[in-house]
Protein backbone atom coordinates (compact mmCIF):
# COMPACT_ATOMS: atom_id res chain seq x y z
CA UNK A 1 0.00 0.00 0.00
CA UNK A 2 1.60 3.25 -1.12
CA UNK A 3 0.40 6.46 0.46
CA UNK A 4 1.61 9.42 -1.55
CA UNK A 5 0.87 12.80 -0.02
CA UNK A 6 1.99 16.12 -1.58
CA UNK A 7 4.99 16.19 0.75
CA UNK A 8 5.34 12.68 2.15
CA UNK A 9 5.17 8.99 1.28
CA UNK A 10 4.47 5.76 3.16
CA UNK A 11 4.61 2.15 2.01
CA UNK A 12 2.59 -0.47 3.87
CA UNK A 13 3.78 -3.97 2.93
CA UNK A 14 5.28 -5.01 -0.41
CA UNK A 15 3.71 -8.26 -1.56
CA UNK A 16 5.43 -11.61 -2.08
CA UNK A 17 9.08 -12.15 -2.94
CA UNK A 18 8.01 -12.52 -6.58
CA UNK A 19 6.47 -9.03 -6.50
CA UNK A 20 9.68 -7.17 -5.69
CA UNK A 21 10.33 -5.82 -9.20
CA UNK A 22 6.68 -4.91 -9.70
CA UNK A 23 6.58 -2.96 -6.44
CA UNK A 24 9.88 -1.18 -7.12
CA UNK A 25 8.79 -0.22 -10.65
CA UNK A 26 5.47 1.13 -9.43
CA UNK A 27 7.13 3.31 -6.81
CA UNK A 28 9.72 4.59 -9.28
CA UNK A 29 7.00 5.37 -11.83
CA UNK A 30 5.39 7.62 -9.23
CA UNK A 31 8.56 9.71 -9.25
CA UNK A 32 9.40 8.62 -5.71
CA UNK A 33 13.00 8.24 -4.57
CA UNK A 34 12.38 8.40 -0.81
CA UNK A 35 9.85 6.61 1.38
CA UNK A 36 9.41 8.56 4.61
CA UNK A 37 7.76 5.62 6.36
CA UNK A 38 7.87 1.90 5.59
CA UNK A 39 5.58 -0.51 7.43
CA UNK A 40 5.81 -4.29 7.48
CA UNK A 41 2.46 -5.10 9.04
CA UNK A 42 3.47 -8.62 10.11
CA UNK A 43 6.15 -11.11 9.06
CA UNK A 44 4.22 -13.28 6.59
CA UNK A 45 5.85 -13.61 3.17
CA UNK A 46 2.87 -12.32 1.20
CA UNK A 47 3.22 -9.00 3.04
CA UNK A 48 6.96 -8.46 3.49
CA UNK A 49 8.34 -10.54 0.60
CA UNK A 50 9.30 -7.51 -1.50
CA UNK A 51 10.22 -5.30 1.42
CA UNK A 52 13.96 -6.05 1.41
CA UNK A 53 14.22 -5.06 -2.27
CA UNK A 54 12.36 -1.82 -1.58
CA UNK A 55 14.63 -0.97 1.36
CA UNK A 56 17.70 -1.74 -0.76
CA UNK A 57 16.48 0.47 -3.61
CA UNK A 58 15.03 3.62 -2.04
CA UNK A 59 16.01 6.19 0.55
CA UNK A 60 14.13 5.13 3.67
CA UNK A 61 13.10 7.27 6.62
CA UNK A 62 11.45 5.22 9.38
CA UNK A 63 10.66 1.51 9.50
CA UNK A 64 7.78 0.12 11.58
CA UNK A 65 7.51 -3.61 12.27
CA UNK A 66 5.72 -5.49 15.02
CA UNK A 67 7.88 -6.98 17.75
CA UNK A 68 7.56 -10.57 16.62
CA UNK A 69 9.92 -12.79 14.62
CA UNK A 70 9.32 -15.49 12.03
CA UNK A 71 11.53 -18.45 11.08
CA UNK A 72 11.73 -17.73 7.35
CA UNK A 73 14.44 -16.60 5.00
CA UNK A 74 12.09 -13.83 3.88
CA UNK A 75 11.98 -12.34 7.38
CA UNK A 76 15.74 -12.71 7.68
CA UNK A 77 16.24 -10.91 4.34
CA UNK A 78 14.22 -7.92 5.54
CA UNK A 79 16.23 -7.68 8.76
CA UNK A 80 19.48 -7.81 6.79
CA UNK A 81 18.31 -5.09 4.39
CA UNK A 82 17.40 -2.87 7.34
CA UNK A 83 20.73 -3.51 9.01
CA UNK A 84 22.71 -2.88 5.81
CA UNK A 85 21.03 0.52 5.42
CA UNK A 86 21.93 1.47 8.99
CA UNK A 87 18.27 1.71 9.89
CA UNK A 88 16.47 0.74 13.09
CA UNK A 89 13.05 -0.79 13.51
CA UNK A 90 10.43 1.18 15.42
CA UNK A 91 7.92 -1.03 17.23
CA UNK A 92 4.31 0.15 16.88
CA UNK A 93 2.61 1.68 19.91
CA UNK A 94 -1.17 1.64 19.74
CA UNK A 95 -2.57 5.16 19.99
CA UNK A 96 0.62 6.81 18.73
CA UNK A 97 0.39 9.22 15.81
CA UNK A 98 2.74 10.46 13.11
CA UNK A 99 2.41 12.50 9.94
CA UNK A 100 3.04 11.63 6.33
CA UNK A 101 3.04 15.01 4.68
CA UNK A 102 -0.37 16.52 5.30
CA UNK A 103 -1.89 13.21 6.33
CA UNK A 104 -2.24 12.22 9.99
CA UNK A 105 -1.57 8.56 10.76
CA UNK A 106 -2.74 6.78 13.91
CA UNK A 107 -1.58 3.32 14.96
CA UNK A 108 -4.53 1.28 16.25
CA UNK A 109 -3.01 -2.20 16.60
CA UNK A 110 -1.51 -4.48 17.71
CA UNK A 111 -2.68 -4.02 21.29
CA UNK A 112 -0.88 -7.01 22.78
CA UNK A 113 2.50 -8.73 22.64
CA UNK A 114 1.18 -12.27 22.82
CA UNK A 115 -0.98 -13.75 20.07
CA UNK A 116 -1.42 -17.33 18.90
CA UNK A 117 -1.61 -16.24 15.26
CA UNK A 118 0.93 -13.96 13.56
CA UNK A 119 -1.91 -12.24 11.69
CA UNK A 120 -3.02 -10.53 14.89
CA UNK A 121 0.36 -8.85 15.23
CA UNK A 122 -0.62 -6.85 12.14
CA UNK A 123 0.00 -3.12 12.41
CA UNK A 124 -3.29 -1.34 11.79
CA UNK A 125 -3.07 2.28 10.69
CA UNK A 126 -5.75 4.91 10.16
CA UNK A 127 -4.83 7.70 7.75
CA UNK A 128 -6.77 10.98 7.94
CA UNK A 129 -6.47 13.54 5.15
CA UNK A 130 -8.75 16.54 5.34
CA UNK A 131 -12.26 15.27 5.91
CA UNK A 132 -11.49 11.82 4.48
CA UNK A 133 -10.00 8.76 6.14
CA UNK A 134 -8.61 5.33 5.27
CA UNK A 135 -8.17 2.30 7.53
CA UNK A 136 -5.46 -0.24 6.67
CA UNK A 137 -5.75 -3.48 8.61
CA UNK A 138 -3.08 -5.88 7.30
CA UNK A 139 -4.25 -9.39 8.18
CA UNK A 140 -5.69 -8.46 11.59
CA UNK A 141 -8.32 -10.98 12.63
CA UNK A 142 -11.32 -10.91 14.96
CA UNK A 143 -9.09 -11.09 18.06
CA UNK A 144 -7.36 -7.82 17.13
CA UNK A 145 -10.62 -6.26 15.96
CA UNK A 146 -12.22 -6.91 19.36
CA UNK A 147 -9.23 -5.31 21.10
CA UNK A 148 -9.51 -2.17 18.97
CA UNK A 149 -13.22 -1.98 19.72
CA UNK A 150 -12.66 -2.45 23.46
CA UNK A 151 -10.05 0.33 23.48
CA UNK A 152 -12.64 2.76 22.19
CA UNK A 153 -10.51 4.00 19.29
CA UNK A 154 -12.07 6.21 16.65
CA UNK A 155 -12.31 3.63 13.87
CA UNK A 156 -14.65 5.56 11.58
CA UNK A 157 -13.25 5.67 8.05
CA UNK A 158 -14.47 6.25 4.50
CA UNK A 159 -12.31 3.48 3.02
CA UNK A 160 -11.61 0.15 4.70
CA UNK A 161 -8.85 -2.16 3.44
CA UNK A 162 -10.51 -5.45 4.29
CA UNK A 163 -8.53 -7.62 6.71
CA UNK A 164 -6.84 -10.89 5.68
CA UNK A 165 -7.88 -10.74 2.03
CA UNK A 166 -11.57 -11.17 2.84
CA UNK A 167 -11.17 -14.23 5.06
CA UNK A 168 -14.04 -14.97 7.42
CA UNK A 169 -11.53 -14.71 10.26
CA UNK A 170 -11.75 -10.91 9.92
CA UNK A 171 -14.21 -8.10 9.21
CA UNK A 172 -16.69 -8.93 11.94
CA UNK A 173 -20.04 -7.18 11.96
CA UNK A 174 -19.15 -5.17 15.06
CA UNK A 175 -15.94 -3.97 13.39
CA UNK A 176 -17.80 -2.90 10.24
CA UNK A 177 -20.39 -1.09 12.33
CA UNK A 178 -17.70 0.91 14.15
CA UNK A 179 -15.94 1.87 10.92
CA UNK A 180 -19.09 2.50 8.85
CA UNK A 181 -17.11 2.74 5.60
CA UNK A 182 -18.46 3.92 2.26
CA UNK A 183 -15.94 1.85 0.34
CA UNK A 184 -14.07 -1.42 0.89
CA UNK A 185 -10.90 -2.50 -0.91
CA UNK A 186 -10.05 -6.22 -0.97
CA UNK A 187 -6.54 -7.26 -1.97
CA UNK A 188 -6.97 -10.81 -3.17
CA UNK A 189 -5.52 -13.03 -5.89
CA UNK A 190 -7.73 -14.20 -8.72
CA UNK A 191 -8.87 -17.84 -8.38
CA UNK A 192 -6.81 -18.24 -5.19
CA UNK A 193 -6.96 -21.56 -3.33
CA UNK A 194 -7.88 -20.08 0.06
CA UNK A 195 -11.54 -19.32 -0.53
CA UNK A 196 -10.90 -15.56 -0.34
CA UNK A 197 -12.95 -13.47 -0.23
CA UNK A 198 -15.43 -15.39 1.87
CA UNK A 199 -19.15 -15.22 1.20
CA UNK A 200 -19.89 -14.32 4.83
CA UNK A 201 -17.77 -11.18 4.56
CA UNK A 202 -19.11 -10.22 1.14
CA UNK A 203 -22.70 -10.63 2.36
CA UNK A 204 -21.96 -8.27 5.25
CA UNK A 205 -20.56 -5.66 2.89
CA UNK A 206 -23.55 -6.03 0.57
CA UNK A 207 -26.06 -5.76 3.42
CA UNK A 208 -24.38 -2.53 4.58
CA UNK A 209 -24.37 -1.20 1.00
CA UNK A 210 -20.59 -0.71 1.07
CA UNK A 211 -19.14 -0.26 -2.41
CA UNK A 212 -16.47 -2.89 -3.04
CA UNK A 213 -13.26 -2.74 -5.08
CA UNK A 214 -11.22 -5.91 -5.38
CA UNK A 215 -7.91 -6.66 -7.05
CA UNK A 216 -9.03 -10.03 -8.43
CA UNK A 217 -11.72 -8.30 -10.48
CA UNK A 218 -10.51 -4.70 -10.83
CA UNK A 219 -6.76 -5.18 -11.08
CA UNK A 220 -4.81 -2.11 -9.96
CA UNK A 221 -6.97 0.11 -7.77
CA UNK A 222 -6.30 3.79 -7.09
CA UNK A 223 -8.44 5.87 -4.74
CA UNK A 224 -7.83 9.62 -4.81
CA UNK A 225 -8.85 12.07 -2.12
CA UNK A 226 -8.84 15.86 -2.38
CA UNK A 227 -9.52 16.08 1.33
CA UNK A 228 -13.28 16.17 0.81
CA UNK A 229 -14.21 13.64 -1.86
CA UNK A 230 -12.80 10.23 -2.79
CA UNK A 231 -12.77 8.91 -6.34
CA UNK A 232 -11.61 5.58 -7.79
CA UNK A 233 -9.91 4.74 -11.08
CA UNK A 234 -12.19 1.81 -11.84
CA UNK A 235 -15.77 0.64 -11.58
CA UNK A 236 -16.75 -1.31 -8.43
CA UNK A 237 -16.35 -5.07 -8.17
CA UNK A 238 -18.96 -7.67 -7.27
CA UNK A 239 -20.15 -9.05 -3.94
CA UNK A 240 -19.44 -12.65 -4.95
CA UNK A 241 -17.54 -14.79 -2.47
CA UNK A 242 -16.60 -18.37 -1.75
CA UNK A 243 -18.64 -20.49 0.61
CA UNK A 244 -15.47 -22.35 1.55
CA UNK A 245 -14.05 -21.13 4.82
CA UNK A 246 -11.04 -18.91 4.30
CA UNK A 247 -9.92 -19.73 7.83
CA UNK A 248 -7.36 -17.82 9.81
CA UNK A 249 -4.53 -19.50 7.86
CA UNK A 250 -1.01 -18.21 8.28
CA UNK A 251 0.99 -16.31 5.74
CA UNK A 252 1.53 -16.69 2.03
CA UNK A 253 -2.08 -17.23 1.49
CA UNK A 254 -3.86 -14.18 1.53
CA UNK A 255 -4.33 -13.30 -1.95
CA UNK A 256 -2.06 -14.60 -4.57
CA UNK A 257 -2.28 -13.59 -8.15
CA UNK A 258 0.08 -10.64 -8.47
CA UNK A 259 -2.65 -8.01 -8.48
CA UNK A 260 -1.88 -4.55 -7.22
CA UNK A 261 -4.06 -1.94 -5.63
CA UNK A 262 -3.43 1.73 -4.91
CA UNK A 263 -5.11 4.37 -2.80
CA UNK A 264 -4.24 7.92 -3.61
CA UNK A 265 -5.02 11.07 -1.74
CA UNK A 266 -4.15 13.90 -3.88
CA UNK A 267 -1.99 12.53 -1.60
CA UNK A 268 -2.04 8.89 -2.72
CA UNK A 269 -2.20 5.48 -1.17
CA UNK A 270 -1.68 2.12 -2.82
CA UNK A 271 -2.41 -1.44 -1.74
CA UNK A 272 0.40 -3.54 -3.20
CA UNK A 273 0.63 -6.99 -4.86
CA UNK A 274 0.05 -10.51 -3.64
CA UNK A 275 1.26 -13.50 -5.71
CA UNK A 276 1.85 -16.97 -4.29
CA UNK A 277 5.48 -17.80 -3.75
CA UNK A 278 6.35 -19.75 -0.64
CA UNK A 279 9.29 -18.48 1.35
CA UNK A 280 12.07 -20.82 2.42
CA UNK A 281 11.77 -21.80 6.05
CA UNK A 282 14.91 -21.65 8.14
CA UNK A 283 15.44 -22.51 11.76
CA UNK A 284 18.44 -20.49 12.81
CA UNK A 285 20.27 -20.92 16.08
CA UNK A 286 19.33 -18.40 18.73
CA UNK A 287 20.55 -17.70 22.26
CA UNK A 288 18.80 -16.97 25.53
CA UNK A 289 19.18 -17.06 29.29
CA UNK A 290 17.03 -19.02 31.77
CA UNK A 291 15.56 -15.89 33.34
CA UNK A 292 15.71 -13.52 30.37
CA UNK A 293 12.63 -12.55 28.35
CA UNK A 294 14.26 -12.33 24.91
CA UNK A 295 16.10 -14.50 22.43
CA UNK A 296 19.20 -13.28 20.57
CA UNK A 297 20.82 -13.84 17.20
CA UNK A 298 24.34 -13.73 18.65
CA UNK A 299 25.85 -14.82 21.98
CA UNK A 300 27.94 -11.64 21.80
CA UNK A 301 24.95 -9.34 22.15
CA UNK A 302 25.83 -6.60 24.68
CA UNK A 303 22.68 -7.36 26.65
CA UNK A 304 24.05 -10.85 27.37
CA UNK A 305 27.42 -9.62 28.63
CA UNK A 306 26.52 -10.11 32.31
CA UNK A 307 24.86 -13.48 31.84
CA UNK A 308 26.61 -16.51 33.33
CA UNK A 309 24.40 -19.05 31.58
CA UNK A 310 23.67 -18.68 27.88
CA UNK A 311 21.57 -21.38 26.26
CA UNK A 312 21.25 -22.02 22.55
CA UNK A 313 19.08 -23.95 20.18
CA UNK A 314 16.85 -23.64 17.08
CA UNK A 315 14.38 -20.77 17.11
CA UNK A 316 11.47 -23.19 16.70
CA UNK A 317 12.31 -24.72 20.09
CA UNK A 318 13.27 -21.53 21.90
CA UNK A 319 11.08 -20.92 24.99
CA UNK A 320 11.41 -17.14 24.57
CA UNK A 321 9.08 -15.28 22.22
CA UNK A 322 10.41 -11.74 22.51
CA UNK A 323 13.19 -10.84 19.99
CA UNK A 324 16.02 -8.73 21.39
CA UNK A 325 15.76 -5.07 20.41
CA UNK A 326 19.50 -4.81 19.75
CA UNK A 327 20.65 -7.91 17.89
CA UNK A 328 17.54 -9.19 16.12
CA UNK A 329 16.40 -5.89 14.67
Amino acid sequence: ILIKAPSGTMLIDAGNNADADLVKSYIKNQGISKLDVVVGTHPHEDHIGGLDAVIDTFDIGKVYMSKVAHTTQTFEDVLIAIQNKGLKITAPIAGATFNVGEAKCTILAPNSNNYDDLNNYSIVIKVDFGETSFLFTGDAEDVSEKEMLSKGYDLAADVLKIGHHGSDSSTTQAFIDAINPKYAVIMVGKDNSYGHPHKTVMDRLKTENITVYRTDENGHIIATSDGINITFNTEPGSYSGSSESGGSGGGNGGGGGGSTSSISQTPSSAPAPTPTTQSTTIDRTVYWTPKGKSYHYTPNCPTLSRSKTILEGPLSQCPKYDPCDRCTY
